[in-house]
């Protein structure tokens, strides 16, 4: 399956192809897991088209975030960033008290009295 071949069709039919795939890629694992797959490479192949058919699909549908215009308002939306550092959101870490003692280590019970 090649990239050039699959821009050229439609979204939808592109839906419909990932499907199949996924539907044979099952079929793949089924029958590895019996042992009649004789060419385990099959199911990398096809777990490559599968990502190849997703990154294209995603290519052909409308894009939204950045400078996009809102078709309904026809206002363009723009992502808002923090005016400084301290606006930003920061990671807390918390510490917890060190009382400076190693813990003290259970004894195993021998059975032995």
């Amino acid at each position: 399956m090649k990239a050039t071949e699959l821009k050229e069709q439609t979204a939808e039919e592109l839906r419909n192809k990932l499907n199949d795939v996924k539907k044979n890629i099952f079929n793949l694992k089924f029958q590895k897991t019996i042992g009649q797959l004789e060419n385990t490479m099959a199911i990398h192949n096809l777990k490559k088209d599968i990502a190849r058919l997703e990154t294209i699909i995603r290519q052909k549908e409308p894009r939204t975030g950045f400078g996009v215009e809102d078709k309904v308002s026809g206002k363009a939306e723009t992502k808002k960033t923090p005016k400084s550092r301290k606006q930003a959101v920061m990671p807390v870490t918390v510490k917890k008290p060190d009382s400076g003692e190693a813990p003290a280590r259970k004894k195993k019970e021998t059975g032995k009295k």
